[in-house]
């Protein structure tokens, strides 16, 4: 990318990367009419848009040249924000001039430095992402209409890349953190990255695909009201499901894997950590819609296993989908509904057996949700505490003193 190692942005983890500088910073510079309104910045932003019609039009064979003159122009036109942007937001805010929100932006663009010397990709992609975005954010403000319009197609022929760019770079980092506060936060830039794409760059775009539109149109419930636990793991949810269409490359299936089995973690540890009952059913409700979107959108997809004992075991729960949903018509929208669950449950809970004693709430929680749906019935204990039964007379133990 041009003009990474010139331009500057600014980064706070607090906030959606647009939502918490993009929007503050143009208030700051649009009314002054200081920078973005000047002949210079005009000129660079004119140059590259032309030099990307000429790469967007020209032959096979001078498309490597075409592609590197307008990465030429790319990188000028990114210096001549940045510079224009620290001139007048530093030198307002040393001589004392500067207004509350221009102090606020100089202490954020002191992050962006910090953020340079932890993590110089990342600093690099979401430096260029500001700066395309505050340009984006000024003409939006001069009403130019046509030349906003024109503008568009460069910015998100670019904002493609970025945000390809540092998906990729998470799912490279993901793996290399060995401390669960670093895995953490690798995983929390992840989703704000995808929130951020789809918060900001899909309405821009011309979505055709029925279903992503559907699934776009349900995170956007999300963006209104305060969320509670429930409500940011089903965010989550939709936003992996989105990422499955839109970045299949640039976040791996792997990488996938591995947030969809964070997701279910997550989803777990809340419904048995929790004392309010309705969060507990909202939380149930959502393990099984994971669940099911886990399977049909990525083990569904898999090629490639760790074993084959894992490969065959999905391969004979997949069957037992497959069978259950032929019955559907059959058997009624509630039967159906109540041995999805079953099948859903006692997949989990083989599932969870590998790890011993680790889940012992969830599988106590799994349990008792099986005697309420009928594929089980509690039986009184003799000397050991409480027993299940089992279709078919198979005893299970309910250990209620279990670590």
């Amino acid at each position: 990318m041009g003009a990474e190692e010139k331009s500057l942005r600014v980064y706070d983890t607090k906030k959606t990367f647009f939502a918490r500088i993009g929007n503050t910073v143009s208030r700051i510079l649009t009314p002054t009419k200081v920078g973005f309104n000047n002949l210079l910045v005009n000129i660079k932003r004119n140059s590259m848009m032309k030099s990307y019609k000429i790469m967007t039009n020209c032959k096979e064979d001078k498309q490597e040249a075409a592609e590197k003159k307008f990465e030429d122009y790319y990188s000028l036109y990114l210096e001549s924000i940045d510079q224009l942007l620290v001139e007048t937001i530093y030198k307002k805010v040393i001589a004392e001039k500067a207004s509350e929100y221009e102090k606020d932006a100089l202490s954020k663009y002191y992050n962006i430095i910090h953020l340079k010397e932890t993590d110089e990709i990342e600093y690099k992609y979401k430096k260029q992402q500001y700066l395309l975005n505050l340009d984006y954010n000024n003409l939006k403000e001069a009403n130019k209409e046509k030349q906003l319009e024109e503008y568009t197609k460069v910015y998100l022929y670019e904002m493609e890349q970025l945000y390809k760019g540092l998906l990729k770079h998470y799912s490279i980092k993901l793996p290399e953190q060995k401390l669960p506060a670093d895995k953490e936060n690798v995983y929390n830039k992840i989703f704000d990255t995808l929130e951020d794409y789809v918060t900001n760059i899909v309405p821009l775009k011309d979505v055709k695909d029925d279903e992503l539109i559907k699934e776009c149109s349900l995170f956007e419930t999300y963006e209104v009201g305060k969320l509670d636990q429930v409500d940011i793991l089903d965010k989550r949810m939709i936003l992996l499901g989105i990422s499955r269409k839109l970045f299949v490359h640039s976040l791996p299936l792997m990488v996938a894997e591995r947030c969809y089995v964070r997701l279910l973690k997550d989803t777990r540890s809340l419904i048995v950590d929790t004392k309010i009952s309705r969060k507990r059913e909202n939380a149930y409700q959502l393990l099984l819609r994971l669940i099911d979107q886990y399977n049909e959108k990525l083990l569904g997809v898999k090629i490639y296993w760790n074993n084959n004992e894992d490969k065959v075991e999905y391969n004979k729960f997949s069957i037992k989908c497959k069978e259950l949903e032929k019955a559907k018509e059959g058997i009624g929208l509630h039967e159906y509904e109540t041995r999805k669950q079953i099948l859903y449950i006692r997949e989990d809970m083989k599932f969870l057996k590998k790890y011993g004693d680790k889940y012992y709430k969830i599988v106590k929680f799994y349990k008792g949700r099986l005697v309420k749906l009928g594929d089980m019935r509690q039986i009184k204990a003799y000397r050991t505490g409480n027993y299940k039964l089992v279709k078919g007379l198979k005893k299970e133990i309910l250990n209620e003193t279990a670590c």
